[in-house]
């Protein structure tokens, strides 16, 4: 739809602004949008229900994972948690690709629809595996070794579920932040308010994809939780389709890494030019002229790339003649550059914040899987719907961020945020090094009763603790509260620092953090497993009560307190996206910038 749609002229809407929306989106039929009939909370409600149906999935599945691999199939701990943060990994990293299409060529909403359907294969394959009497894991109820077509089919299905996770992500919630136009001051602020109500629908679905289908898998069978979950998403992709009428699209635009190089070429080809005394002197499309997009204004980061903006020939360029984009670039284009390169040390030094996001669903859960569950004589809590607490933790965050602090911090620091971006998720950063140092003291009191019952003879180590689950609840919850903080503001960073053009890639980039902590976790787990192992005892054992896993929290909380020192020195001094007011180039302020998002 969005590559047959083209650009109305704009003539029939005037100049009344808040009749039409100007910010280069079309409708669903190529014309110039009509603000009061599309975008905004009427569009975007049908976008937040299809990702309230993929994170019911994804959360269904995930979080039980590790579960699956080591009393179905029969995984041994180790290797079972490198399967679980391998697929994750995956799962993270291939909205890169997914980004880059949807941007470069497919557009948004066609992106998201031809991956839910592949997600919804994954879902099918992985309900026929449970169902159909060859595929099953066995013939009887347990089994020692899986069928080998079971174990095959069961990894393919995963693996279609990432990638039709990889075109879903990073364009569903770009394309719900593109249903709010920039440019207009009310909208802009229920842009910032939709990034919260956009976790807090995420954390809904995970709410109840680590409670009801997590105790549909553990209490009746796994191939009645992913039947639910294959009806729900076909329900919701039905939904998003049907909402199209109400939805604005932004064009994609051609490969958003080609202006990016011919920034560094023309850059190059000008290096011995000296810089003109005033930034006014550097080459931009006039406002007038523009015809989609937005202008940036000018900033003193990163100088060298400002020389691919000088103008050789003023004499060509009054008589309007054609230049080579590979040799003269505008400031709009140098300062995407700029924001691109500056977006890397962040990437950086969020990465180990994304170690903390591995553990969650993999050790945590474990944890739980060894302690007394039970509520009452007759119920136990399932293993992994003890994650339900993170979504309470995260839900709560929000929605008093939202509600109190946002208000509140508007009228102390005039920000419109509140807080800047970088700031809220450093202080997510904080959390979560608490979590981990609440984690590694629980998991040292919980060593204490494994030795103490075997010494007692009340346990041999087959059967769960007398040691509650509710002491758990602590790291879960302040896990929850640092994701409130850190994973919303990573959203929202990489949404709104990426260049216009690149707004699917910006939540890629967002989500690869995830993918790639995800991956360090397993290859941090193997270096501290075989260095441990050479003083007698690995830290991470064939089994948690064999293991040290405490002090891995421990070594985990110092990590991401040497990052956050890193990412604070970074922090202090990034300067955010500045849209141009303006006709001309002017230099902008040093500060937050984020009041000008």
């Amino acid at each position: 739809m969005e590559q047959e749609a083209q650009r109305n002229d704009g003539k029939d809407g005037g100049g009344d602004e808040e009749k039409w929306v100007r910010d280069s989106s079309v409708d669903h039929k190529g014309r110039v949008p009509l603000r009061s009939s599309t975008g905004v909370w009427k569009a975007s409600l049908f976008i937040i229900t299809i990702e309230f149906s993929e994170r019911l999935s994804y959360f269904g599945i995930a979080t039980n994972l590790i579960s699956y691999l080591t009393n179905v199939l029969h995984q041994d701990l180790k290797t079972a948690a490198k399967n679980v943060n391998c697929w994750t990994g995956v799962t993270t990293i291939m909205p890169l690709a997914g980004g880059f299409l949807a941007d470069a060529y497919l557009g948004r909403f066609i992106t998201v629809l031809l991956s839910s359907l592949v997600y919804l294969m994954g879902l099918s394959l992985l309900t026929m595996s449970e169902f159909i009497p060859v595929m099953k894991p066995c013939n009887v109820g347990m089994c020692h070794k899986p069928r080998k077509i079971h174990e095959v089919l069961f990894f393919v299905a995963l693996y279609f579920i990432s990638l039709g996770t990889g075109g879903h992500k990073p364009c569903l919630e770009s394309f719900g932040a593109d249903q709010f136009d920039d440019n207009h001051p009310e909208e802009r602020k229920k842009k910032m308010s939709y990034f919260n109500w956009w976790n807090f629908a995420l954390c809904c679905g995970l709410f109840l994809g680590v409670t009801v289908i997590v105790y549909v898998q553990d209490k009746v069978n796994w191939g009645a939780a992913n039947l639910i979950l294959t009806i729900v998403m076909a329900i919701t992709i039905l939904t998003f389709y049907i909402g199209k009428i109400y939805y604005r699209y932004q064009l994609p635009k051609g490969s958003p890494l080609t202006p990016l190089i011919q920034v560094l070429v023309a850059a190059m080809r000008k290096r011995k030019l000296p810089y003109p005394s005033s930034p006014s002197q550097l080459y931009e499309v006039p406002k007038i002229k523009l015809t989609q997009g937005r202008l940036l204004c000018h900033t003193s980061r990163l100088r060298f790339l400002d020389k691919a903006a000088i103008v050789e020939d003023r004499e060509n360029m009054l008589a309007e003649k054609i230049h080579s984009p590979w040799r003269l670039a505008t400031v709009t284009k140098v300062e995407e550059m700029k924001l691109v390169l500056s977006m890397i040390p962040i990437w950086l030094t969020s990465l180990v914040f994304g170690l903390c996001i591995a553990q969650a669903s993999t050790f945590f859960v474990k944890q739980a899987a060894t302690m007394d569950r039970r509520i009452c004589d007759n119920f136990d809590i399932p293993a992994a719907s003890i994650y339900s607490l993170a979504a309470i933790g995260m839900m709560l965050t929000v929605t008093t961020y939202e509600k109190l602090l946002v208000p509140y911090l508007r009228k102390v620091t005039g920000n419109e945020r509140g807080i800047s971006i970088l700031q809220r998720i450093g202080i997510g950063m904080i959390f979560s090094i608490l979590s981990m140092v609440v984690a590694a003291c629980v998991e040292t009191k919980r060593l204490k009763a494994v030795e103490k019952e075997r010494i007692q003879g009340s346990n041999t180590g087959s059967g769960p603790l007398s040691m509650t689950v509710f002491w758990l609840v602590p790291q879960y919850i302040i896990y929850g509260i640092g994701d409130g903080f850190s994973l919303v503001g990573l959203q929202e960073y990489f949404y709104d620092q990426a260049p216009d053009s690149m707004r699917s890639l910006g939540i890629a980039f967002y989500l690869s953090v995830i993918g790639v902590g995800s991956f360090l976790s397993s290859f941090l787990i193997t270096i501290v497993d075989q260095i441990t192992i050479k003083g007698g005892k690995s830290w991470i054992g064939k089994d948690l009560n064999t293991s040290r896993l405490d002090n891995f929290y421990w070594m985990l909380a110092g990590l991401i307190g040497l990052n956050l020192c890193a990412y604070v020195f970074l922090a202090r001094t990034y300067t955010y996206k500045n849209v141009e007011r303006g006709a001309i180039v002017t230099r902008c302020p040093e500060n937050d910038g984020a009041d000008f998002i």
